[in-house]
C-alpha cells in the first residue's frame, strides 16, 4: 500500500454498523490531561446503503441514460481507461464512481498543514521501456524532457529529497532501510548473496525474449522453471535457498507486506523477487533508484488523470446491477444524493472495480472471487508538536521501524520547501498480515478506536518514545480490502484468467486485481489494454 496502488469504486459495501464520514471522539490522555481529538475515517458507503446492495431494495429506474462506453470505478484503472479513450479521439463515455471524489486508493487527506495520503503514496521510477508510463509523465510535467542519450529528466522537485529513508535498528537510526550497522558477518554474507540472486533475476531473460520479471507483469517471460516461483511461498524459497539470515528474512517480509499486505509465509515466490527484480532501474545513467512522491501522494497522478473525465462522471453513484440484454449492457445505478435509480443502457462497459464487488453485481462470479484475497489496511496521520529522535539519523521521508508491527511512517512535508515547519505530519501504515484476512477484516471494523489509536502508539514509542504526548491529532482510515495479495498459485491461476474474460464481448473487466500485483503500473496498464482490446482488437499498449 506504501507504494502500491488501486482500487476504486466503494471500499466498504458491506459495512455493518459503523458510521461514514468522520468520528470525532475527544479523550483525556491520563498523564498530561490534554485533550487528543481522535479522527477516523471510514472508507466507502455507510452500513445503511451497504446492506441495500445485498438486498438490492432499491426504488426502480425512473430514467435512462444511452452511452456508446460506460466506465465502473475512478480508481486508476478507470481513470487510464478514460484518458486512452480521449487519446482515441473518443469522448462519448460516462464514469461511475460511488465516492464524492475520484481516484480509489490513490486519494488523499488535508489539514491545515498539509495534503496526506489515504492509499498508495509513492511511483518508483519506471522502466525505461515503459513508453506509455513515460509519455504520460512526460504530458503532466514530471519528465521535463531528455537528455542526449535518451534519458529522462526527472523534475527534481517531484524527486524524494535527501535524506530520503532511515531505519531504526538496535535502539539507533541509521541510513536506508537495510539493516547495516549492528549485524552479524553472516548476516551481511547473505544479504550480498540475495542481492547478488536478485540482480540476477533482474537482468535475466527467458527463452522467449523476455524479461523474467517486468512491468507490467504481462510483459514478463513466460519460462516454465521461473513460473513455477508461482506454487511456493516466498519462505519456501528462501529456506531452499539456504537462507537463515533474521535480519534479512525480517527485511523481506517487511517488503512483501509493504507492497502485498501480506508477508513472507503468504505471498508467492514469484510476486515476492518481482518486488526486486521488475523494476530494471534503468531510466536513469547512473541507475539510481528513486522514487517520485507527493505530500498527498499517487492522488496527485490520479489528479492527472482526472481531466480526461471531466464533465463525462456521475460521482456519488451506486451501480447495483450489470447485464447483457438483446446486444446492450443495462447498468442499473442508485443516485445516493438523489435517492432516485437511473438505468444506462451501452454499448461496452468497462468494469474498473475490483472482483470482490464484481461479485454483487454482475451473476455467477462469486465462486471465482472467492479465490482473490484482499488485504486489510490501517493508515493513521499524525500532526505532532515536536517528533524528537532516539538516535542519531535526520528525519527521512520514508522511516521503517525494526521489530515493530506496522510498516513505519512517512514525513508528509518531506516534499515541502518550506524549511521550518510549525506541526510536523506524518502518515503510519500497518498491513494485517495473516492466515485469516476474513477475521483480520472482522476485528478491522469491530474494535473501538481507542484500540488503534493505542496500536499505533504503542508501534511509534519503540523509536520515539514521547509520540503520545506530543500528538495533537490523529486521523486514521480503515482499509478492508485494501489491496490484492499474490499467494501461492494465484498470478498464473485459472481464477484470475477466468475473471479476465470479457462477457459476450460487451462487458469487459480491468482492475490491478487482474494483473495480481497492486501497483499504479499495473493499473495504468489496465485501463489502457482494456481500452486498445475493445477499440482496435489489441491486447497489449
Amino acid at each position: 500500500m506504501k507504494s502500491g496502488e488501486n482500487y476504486s469504486y466503494s471500499r466498504r459495501f458491506f459495512l455493518k454498523g459503523i458510521a461514514t464520514s468522520l468520528l470525532v471522539i475527544p479523550f483525556l490522555q491520563s498523564c498530561q490531561e490534554k485533550v487528543i481529538t481522535l479522527l477516523i475515517r471510514l472508507s466507502g458507503t455507510n452500513h445503511i446503503l451497504g446492506h441495500r446492495l445485498r438486498v438490492k431494495n432499491f426504488p426502480k429506474p425512473s430514467s435512462q441514460i444511452h452511452i456508446p462506453y460506460l466506465i465502473v470505478g475512478g480508481g486508476i484503472s478507470g481513470l487510464s481507461a478514460a484518458r486512452q479513450f480521449s487519446k482515441k479521439g473518443i469522448n462519448d463515455f460516462l464514469l461511475i464512481e460511488l465516492e464524492s471524489h475520484l481516484g480509489g486508493n490513490s486519494s488523499n487527506g488535508e489539514n491545515k498543514y498539509s495534503k496526506f495520503p489515504l492509499g498508495a503514496h509513492y511511483l518508483p521510477l519506471p522502466n525505461k521501456q515503459d513508453a506509455a508510463l513515460l509519455q504520460f509523465l512526460e504530458e503532466e510535467k514530471i519528465i521535463i524532457g531528455y537528455d542526449s542519450k535518451g534519458f529522462p529528466k526527472f523534475d527534481e522537485e517531484q524527486l524524494t529529497f535527501a535524506p530520503d529513508e532511515r531505519l531504526f535498528y538496535k535502539n539507533n537510526w541509521q541510513e536506508g532501510l537495510i539493516p547495516k550497522i549492528g549485524n552479524a558477518a553472516e548476516d551481511d554474507i547473505q544479504f550480498k548473496k540475495f542481492f547478488l540472486k536478485m540482480d540476477t533475476f533482474r537482468t535475466g531473460k527467458g527463452a522467449d525474449g523476455k524479461y523474467f520479471f517486468d512491468i507490467p507483469l504481462s510483459l514478463s517471460s513466460s519460462e516454465a522453471t521461473i513460473r513455477a516461483f508461482d506454487t511456493i511461498t516466498m519462505q519456501q524459497w528462501f529456506e531452499e535457498e539456504g537462507f537463515n539470515s533474521k535480519p534479512l528474512f525480517d527485511y523481506i517480509d517487511y517488503c512483501c507486506r509493504d507492497d502485498f499486505g501480506l508477508g513472507i509465509s503468504y505471498v508467492s515466490a514469484w510476486a515476492g523477487i518481482h518486488y526486486f527484480a521488475a523494476r530494471k532501474q534503468d531510466s536513469t545513467q547512473d541507475n539510481k533508484d528513486n522514487v517520485l512522491t507527493w505530500p498527498e501522494g499517487n492522488a496527485r497522478l490520479a489528479h492527472h488523470l482526472q481531466k480526461y473525465a471531466e464533465n463525462k462522471t456521475l460521482k456519488n453513484h451506486l451501480v447495483y446491477e450489470v447485464k447483457s440484454i438483446d446486444g446492450k449492457v443495462v447498468a442499473t445505478v442508485f443516485d445516493a444524493d438523489k435517492k432516485l435509480t437511473i438505468e444506462i443502457i451501452a454499448d461496452r462497459v468497462i468494469m474498473a472495480t475490483p472482483q470482490f464487488v464484481n461479485q454483487y453485481l454482475i451473476r455467477n462470479r462469486k465462486i471465482m472471487t472467492q479465490n482473490f484475497h484482499y488485504a486489510p489496511w490501517l493508515l493513521a496521520t499524525l500532526v505532532v508538536s515536536d517528533l524528537a529522535d532516539n538516535g542519531n539519523y535526520p528525519l527521512c521521508w520514508d522511516n521503517v521501524i525494526y521489530g515493530a508491527n506496522g510498516l513505519g511512517y512517512i514525513y508528509d512535508q518531506h516534499q515541502s520547501l518550506q524549511q521550518v515547519q510549525s506541526k510536523k505530519v506524518i502518515t503510519y501504515y500497518y498491513s494485517f498480515s495473516s492466515s485469516d484476512v476474513k477475521k483480520s477484516r472482522k476485528d478491522l471494523y469491530q474494535k473501538k478506536s481507542t484500540y488503534w489509536k493505542q496500536l499505533v502508539f504503542d508501534d511509534l514509542k519503540i523509536a520515539h518514545p514521547n509520540i503520545e504526548s506530543v500528538t495533537e491529532e490523529i486521523n486514521i482510515h480503515l482499509l478492508g480490502h485494501g489491496m490484492i495479495s499474490p499467494v501461492p498459485g494465484f498470478i498464473f491461476g485459472k481464477h484470475k484468467k477466468e475473471a479476465s474474460q470479457n462477457i459476450e464481448g460487451k462487458i469487459f473487466f480491468a482492475h490491478s486485481d487482474l494483473s495480481g500485483i497492486s501497483i499504479f503500473e499495473e493499473a495504468f496498464h489496465q485501463g489502457i489494454n482494456i481500452v486498445n482490446q475493445i477499440i482496435d482488437g489489441s491486447t497489449l499498449d
